[in-house]
């Protein structure tokens, strides 16, 4: 915050580090995983910046009873370095969406798996709300599978057999506390999904992404197939593979500026 508050945070401080503890308490002594450094790293930072306040200080204390844990870059609040212009110019980023289109038709070869994690990396630096993150993408290269995933959504009838990966993304729920929030996942998991279809095409594969029908028959058989636990939905599917060089795309007309677009 700019200008910070002097005492923020007080409605939540207390569960906060008591969740924190939990965590710190139930873990193997010698494994630090990256999500509980962070939240030792902003949980020490905010005590060292925030004035004293009774709630505060009861928290603090309990903070300060647990193990610390140290780190050698603190995963705190950091200033970006914005001396040096973007490694990617606008034409470069536009020439890349020109670029991308959604593939049907694909070669028959095997997707590498490292391939597809490179993809989902860079998927994974994509916005979400609080940084919850509440999407997971599980990805399916067995063709018996892949057919039978992909059978499930409509509007995938006539080329779904060609499908080298089809990838679902799934939503979970459990990452809000609320049901205000109950629309986020298909927010967070459609910015994600853009930057991997993104990703895949740097990486010399293309993709489909197909739209999922929130419609109950079509919600069970994905339910039963992919074991979803009650809190998960399915987001969108997305297909990849090596695109087929005499395969054919259909042209995209897209809206000019002036239709998609107002000031003010």
């Amino acid at each position: 915050m700019k200008p910070r508050r002097d005492i923020f945070a007080t409605d939540y401080i207390e569960e906060t580090v008591e969740s924190y503890k939990n965590l710190v308490l139930s873990r193997n002594r010698n494994a630090v995983n990256s999500e509980l450094q962070w939240a030792h790293d902003v949980l020490q930072q905010y005590f060292s910046v925030v004035a004293s306040e009774p709630t505060i200080d009861q928290a603090k204390e309990k903070f300060l009873r647990l193990e610390p844990l140290c780190s050698n870059n603190p995963c705190v609040p950091y200033q970006r370095n914005l001396s040096n212009p973007s490694a990617v110019s606008y034409n470069q980023f536009l020439e890349l969406c020109h670029r991308r289109r959604s593939v049907r038709w694909y070669l028959p070869k095997p997707v590498p798996e490292n391939l597809l994690d490179q993809a989902i990396a860079a998927a994974n630096l994509s916005p979400s709300a609080c940084n919850r993150q509440p999407f997971e993408f599980r990805i399916f290269d067995e063709p018996a599978l892949v057919q039978k995933v992909a059978s499930i959504p409509m509007g995938t009838k006539g080329f779904n057999h060609n499908f080298p990966v089809i990838v679902v993304v799934v939503g979970k729920l459990r990452a809000y506390f609320s049901e205000r929030d109950r629309h986020v996942i298909y927010i967070d998991g459609a910015l994600a999904s853009m930057s991997f279809m993104y990703a895949l095409e740097t990486l010399g594969l293309s993709s489909c992404p197909i739209n999922w029908p929130d419609m109950e028959p079509q919600e069970s058989q994905m339910a039963k197939l992919l074991n979803l636990e009650p809190d998960e939905r399915a987001i969108m599917l997305i297909s990849v593979g090596y695109p087929d060089p005499d395969g054919m795309v259909p042209y995209s007309q897209k809206k000019p500026l002036n239709q998609i677009r107002r000031y003010n």
